[in-house]
């Protein structure tokens, strides 16, 4: 099974843009999200084709787990 984190915003053009980190570390908290998050947005680190992010919406674990039901 994988995890994946993704932290989602809205562009200055008010659409959803995410960033997506593979196998986060188990103890992250809510707060240190939220501080990131924060970061992210002070220090406009990310550009998308709509612009800077601008607010935060979420952040969530997303875990999928792949069943091989054939190989040839």
């Amino acid at each position: 099974m994988t995890v994946e984190l993704q932290m989602r915003f809205r562009n200055e053009e008010g659409r959803m843009a995410t960033i997506s980190v593979n196998n986060p570390a188990e103890e992250l908290e809510s707060s240190q999200l939220e501080e990131v998050m924060d970061q992210i947005l002070d220090h406009s680190v990310f550009f998308t084709s709509g612009g800077l992010l601008v607010e935060k919406v979420d952040a969530r674990l997303v875990s999928r787990s792949v069943e091989q039901m054939y190989e040839a």
